[in-house]
Parts: structure tokens; C-alpha cells; sequence
């Protein structure tokens, strides 16, 4: 195997770590917010992931050598966006959203992630849409429906009982979307690390407010919170907000925007192994072959359309020379 396919090996390995630790999420939430609301939730495991990523950033700028510049005004804009209408609309509005509507419209609905990101890629980076990754897109639909576990009889989408949860979740989706996608654009100057924490600014202070106002119990509750908890909160901060990210972000920079969302079908996947393991929930053959099915679309978005894209590249350099 040479280098380029290793590389991409690598990096689809990469996306499968980071969907499995984004499809613990839902585990370490609910163990959360046992003991504080959904605003506290989001606030503070991103708050100590901040924490653990500040000395990390300060770390890589002495030892690559750059020195602290001023940042442009344009590009202090853009961290505030991607925090706030990026990462603060993706994991509070979903938290909230679930309170609302059933597992199975929040399921559904979050089968538009890629569509959405590959929507968002076309607008903002001018990605655009191959044969490749329209087969991909059908095959992990197909699987994620087989693997899902969404309740039909449960589901409901036109109801005003779940409008608002199902408006919630919607806008969390289109908020995961575009961080995916505007983050890349801020990554041809800043590293996967910087981008993560300069938009984390942004979360902390527009959260911090709210937090107090919504939900001041959380922090007189701190000396109360049981092992569980600062477990749950741990963990969210340092695999969900720092590790997984600052690897999707890495993947990211080598990937289109388009390509790597389409690993995002594996969520469902891993949350129904999650559940088999950790919950003794039945795990059925159409779930394994719904998963070997998104396996085989990440397999072909990024190794296989990959080494074709450079195969193209290299014929066009010969017949230059």
C-alpha cells in the first residue's frame, strides 16, 4: 500500500473514532443532566473543554514558532459564527429538541446532516456534488434506516404537538452543518486546534449569560454533583468537544467538506452497538447489514474517490509535461 492510500485508510479510521465517540453523546447527556438543566449541560463541558484546550493551543504556537499576532476583525467575525450559529445551535438546540419531539423525528430529521453540509459545501466552498457521493448518499441512507431503529408508528412530523421540537432539532442539524462547512474556510489559515478553541470563545461567552440567568443552580449545585456527573462532564469535554473535533477538524483539512459528513451516518450505527453493549439491547441482522452499508459509503466518499481524484491529478500533470 503506498503513502497516498495509507493516508486515506487513515483518515477513514479517523472518522469512524470520531462518530464513535459523537454516539456516546447521547449517553454522557442524559447521565448530565441528571443533576442540571440542558443550557448547564452544553455550557459546562464545553467551558472545561476550553480549559484543557487553552494550554494545548499555547503549547503548539511555541512549538512550531509563531508568535501571538493580532487577529483580523474579519476573522474574530467568523470564530463568533461558527461558535454561536455553528456549535451553540448544534448541542443546545438538540438538547432541547428532545424534550419536545420523539427519538424517532429526532432520528429521522438527522439523516439531513450530510444533505445539509453537502448543501452548505456547494454555497460556501463551491464543492460539488460526484457520481461517487450520490451512490454514497444512497447507500448510507439505506443503511441508517436499517440500522436506525426508527419507531414509523411513533413518528410525526407534521403534528403541532412536536412542531417546536421538531423546529429545535431541525436548526441543530443546520447548525452542525455549518460548522462543518465554515470551519474549513477558517482552517486555510489556522490549525485544527485554533479553530476549535477560538470558536469555543465565542460558545463560552454567549452561553455563560444565559447559564446564569436560565439555570444559576448549576453552579451552587457543584459540591452536590455525584461522581456520575463530573464523569459525564469529563468526559463530554475531553472526547466529545476536544478529541473528536480536533480530529474531524485534522480529517477536514485533507477532505471535503462533503466527504466527511457523510461518515456522520455512522452515529446511528454506533449508537445501536452502544446500546447492544453497554444496555443489552438486541442487536437484529438488518441493523448489521445497515451498518456494513454505511461502512461501505464512508469506504467509497473517502478511499475510493480519493485515489481516483489523484489518479485524475496525475494524468492531467503528464499531459502537461
Amino acid at each position: 500500500m503506498n503513502l497516498d492510500s495509507s493516508s486515506r485508510v487513515r483518515d477513514w479510521f479517523l472518522l469512524l473514532t470520531c462518530n464513535l465517540i459523537w454516539a456516546s453523546q447521547f449517553v454522557m447527556v442524559k447521565l448530565v443532566q441528571a443533576q442540571m438543566g440542558p443550557v448547564a449541560a452544553t455550557f459546562l463541558p464545553m467551558a472545561l473543554a476550553t480549559l484543557i484546550l487553552i494550554p494545548i493551543v499555547s503549547f503548539e504556537k511555541k512549538r512550531t514558532g509563531r508568535s501571538w499576532q493580532r487577529m483580523p476583525h474579519r476573522d474574530i467575525w467568523q470564530f463568533v459564527l461558527i461558535g454561536v450559529v455553528g456549535q451553540v445551535a448544534a448541542q443546545l438546540f438538540i438538547t432541547w429538541g428532545m424534550r419536545y419531539a420523539p427519538a424517532s423525528n429526532a432520528a429521522l430529521l438527522m439523516l439531513t446532516l450530510p444533505v445539509s453540509t453537502a448543501v452548505m459545501a456547494f454555497f460556501f466552498l463551491g464543492e460539488r456534488m460526484t457520481p461517487v457521493r450520490w451512490v454514497s448518499f444512497g447507500l448510507a441512507i439505506a443503511g441508517v434506516l436499517e440500522c436506525a431503529g426508527i419507531d414509523w408508528k411513533e413518528l410525526n412530523l407534521t403534528s403541532g404537538k412536536f412542531l417546536i421540537g421538531n423546529l429545535l432539532i431541525f436548526i441543530s442539524v443546520n447548525g452542525s452543518a455549518f460548522y462543518n462547512a465554515y470551519s474549513k474556510k477558517l482552517l486555510e489559515r489556522y490549525t485544527p486546534l485554533q479553530v476549535l478553541l477560538y470558536s469555543y470563545y465565542a460558545v463560552i461567552l454567549f452561553l455563560l449569560p444565559i447559564t446564569i440567568y436560565s439555570e444559576p443552580e448549576a453552579f451552587r449545585n457543584f459540591p452536590h454533583f455525584s461522581f456520575g456527573v463530573w464523569m459525564g462532564l469529563v468526559a463530554l469535554a475531553a472526547f466529545q468537544y476536544c478529541i473528536s473535533m480536533v480530529i474531524f477538524l485534522n480529517v477536514l483539512t485533507r477532505l471535503d467538506a462533503t466527504q466527511a459528513s457523510v461518515s456522520n451516518y455512522l452515529i446511528p450505527f454506533f449508537g445501536v452497538l452502544i446500546a447492544a453493549v453497554f444496555l443489552h439491547e438486541s442487536l437484529t441482522m438488518y441493523m448489521v447489514i445497515g451498518g456494513l452499508l454505511v461502512l461501505v459509503s464512508t469506504l467509497l466518499v473517502t478511499v475510493y474517490e480519493e485515489r481516483r481524484r489523484g489518479r485524475e491529478q496525475a494524468a492531467v500533470g503528464r499531459a502537461v509535461l
